[in-house]
Parts: structure tokens; C-alpha cells; sequence
């Protein structure tokens, strides 16, 4: 059995900063977090001894790995997830991620003695992915999807971006921009493919002046916004990759005293619960059956840790466009 030892020799560091890796990962130098965290993957280690025998004794506890919660997709997943746990009898250790702190994130998830673990941080090629099978912890991947396509709940990430270009053209609109997130993650770049598809099948070119994948961080969309707007020839609507995004373009235009949908027409993608609020009315796209994919993720982590097996679900929720008030025929 391969120890923590072995795992500092493989590195070449101490069985100390081995420990301070587990322990403490947010006080470990990236690089010699790295370092080792690749080697308790190529070495296949489990950290403990609680958490060699995880799927042997219950713990009533679930960890969440959520991304943050300025998203509001994330307020409405967390809130799900924690509520349905709790009421059936699991408590959950809640940890909001970003992706630049996803090895931090993973070692303090596998630290522990847990019952499973529901994510929603996995990159398309994550390495801790396989870290996970190999260890036979239950989990679930929920609005992201790793490149295996096992274990996931997801809507129809292709068909949402397709049907919000496809929304916007039908409009009238030729002059469509792209503001989305990273490609490294299956939400993203589907929403993206879908979205281009649709501008092909619609013998639409777009200019790559008007796509921007960015970080997501409020910054970086105020200045794609800007950008957008302050070209000699701006776009007439804008697809947002999120709904989180496209709140934010709102704000953007609501400071510039750019008319929404008069002057310019916004449309998102996951029909989150603040999107539907009255005074803001966002044209999304979302679910057809508008459950909460937080929900459908717990529901069936736990059902996996209950039936003592990890059965691959893949659920991928069809969708639909929610017309509301940001978008408008030109």
C-alpha cells in the first residue's frame, strides 16, 4: 500500500509538506502543491486511513465543491443541494471554488472521511476526475461534464447556446456578438459551438472582434462590454454564455444609458431565478422542465451512497427559450 512516504520520495519533498498538502494546502507554494498532488495521483494514495475505508462506514457528511456565488446560479444550486441533504439527513460541507484554486479545493475534498461529493468545478480534461473513480467515492459533476461524459447532470449545453443564437437571429438580428466563459470547461465551450453552429447554419459570419471568451469575472465582461459598444459598428445583441454574465452586460448598459431592448438586445443561458425577477425580465435559455440541477445532482449522489454502488448517470435536460423582456425584433 503506497504511503505518505512514498508519495514525499516520488516528489522529492518532506513526508512534512506532504502533511502541509492535506492539511493546509492554502499555505503550500503552488508549484510544490502541484508537485505533489501529481504525485498522490500517478501513485493512486489515499490520504488516510478514514478515507480508505469511505464507502465501508457512513458519515452523514457530503462535501460540495460549488463555484462562487456572485454567480446566482450558484446561490440557486447551493440552496438546493444543502436543503434537499439535510433533509435526508446528510450534512454538507460547503466550499465555493474558483478555477484557480481547483488543486486546493480537491485535496481539502479528499482530506476527510466523507460519504460523497458533488462538483460542479471539473474541467473537460481534469486529472481528478480519474483521482476520484480510482478512489470509489461516490460523486456527481453537475452543470460541468468532464471529457469521459460519466457522472453529470447538465442541460443541453449545445442546444442552449444554439437556440439563443437561433433566438436572436429570428429577431432580425445580424450583427450578433459572443460574450462566454472559458473553454476548458464543457459549459462554456458547448454553449460556444452551439452558438457558432447556429450563425453557420444561418449563413451568418461573425467578426472575432465580437467574441469574446472571457474569465467571467465582473472586469473582464465590463470591458468586453465596452469594447462591443464603442466599435464603429456595434453588435445589435449580444448572447451571454450565462445568465451571471448577462446581468452584468445589463448593468453595463444600464451605467452607458444603453436602451435594453431598444438599442440593444441581451439574451442568456440557465433561466436562474433572478433572471425571472420582475424588474429585470432577462430572455434566457434554460431547462424545459426548469429543475434546479443542484437538486437533480444531489438527489442522485445519494442515491448512489445508499445503494452502495456508483452507477454512471449521465442526465442531460433538454431545453427551451424563455422569452421575456431583453430582447426585441428589429
Amino acid at each position: 500500500m503506497v504511503s505518505s512516504k512514498d508519495v514525499a520520495k516520488y516528489a522529492g519533498v518532506s513526508q512534512t509538506t506532504v502533511s502541509r498538502v492535506l492539511n493546509t494546502p492554502h499555505l503550500v507554494k503552488k508549484p510544490t502543491l502541484d508537485k505533489v498532488m501529481k504525485a498522490i495521483d500517478e501513485l493512486n494514495y489515499i490520504p488516510n486511513a478514514h478515507a480508505r475505508s469511505l464507502v465501508q462506514n457512513k458519515t452523514g457528511t457530503i462535501v460540495l465543491l460549488s463555484g462562487p456565488l456572485h454567480n446566482p446560479f450558484f446561490v440557486d444550486t447551493t440552496t438546493a443541494i444543502v436543503n434537499y441533504a439535510n433533509d435526508m439527513g446528510y450534512r454538507v460541507n460547503v466550499q465555493f471554488v474558483n478555477d484557480k484554486n481547483l488543486s486546493e479545493a480537491y485535496a481539502t475534498a479528499i482530506e476527510h472521511k466523507v460519504d460523497g461529493i458533488v462538483l460542479s468545478c471539473i474541467l473537460i480534461d481534469d486529472p481528478f476526475f480519474e483521482q476520484l473513480k480510482r478512489m470509489n467515492i461516490p460523486f456527481i459533476t453537475y452543470n460541468r461534464k468532464h471529457k469521459n461524459n460519466e457522472y453529470f447532470v447538465e442541460i443541453d449545453n449545445f442546444e442552449a447556446g444554439y437556440l439563443a443564437a437561433k433566438h436572436i437571429i429570428e429577431l432580425g438580428h445580424k450583427q450578433l456578438a459572443w460574450v462566454g466563459g472559458p473553454l476548458t470547461v464543457s459549459t462554456f465551450n458547448n454553449r460556444f459551438l452551439g452558438f457558432m453552429q447556429a450563425l453557420q447554419d444561418a449563413k451568418i459570419e461573425i467578426k472575432d472582434s465580437y467574441i469574446f471568451n472571457t474569465d467571467t469575472s465582473k472586469v473582464s465582461i465590463s470591458q468586453a462590454f465596452q469594447t462591443l459598444t464603442e466599435t464603429p459598428h456595434p453588435p445589435t445583441a449580444i448572447c451571454a454564455g450565462a445568465d451571471s454574465l448577462a446581468l452584468n452586460l445589463l448593468d453595463d448598459a444600464m451605467r452607458s444609458n444603453i436602451s435594453i431592448p431598444n438599442e440593444l438586445s441581451i439574451i442568456g443561458i440557465d433561466n436562474v431565478e433572478l433572471s425571472q425577477h420582475g424588474a429585470i425580465q432577462l430572455t434566457t435559455v434554460g431547462s424545459i422542465s426548469e429543475q434546479n440541477l443542484g437538486f437533480l445532482a444531489i438527489k442522485k449522489l445519494i442515491e448512489m451512497i445508499e445503494n452502495k454502488k456508483n452507477s454512471c448517470v449521465k442526465i442531460t435536460e433538454s431545453v427551451k427559450v424563455f422569452d421575456r423582456s431583453t430582447t426585441r425584433k428589429i
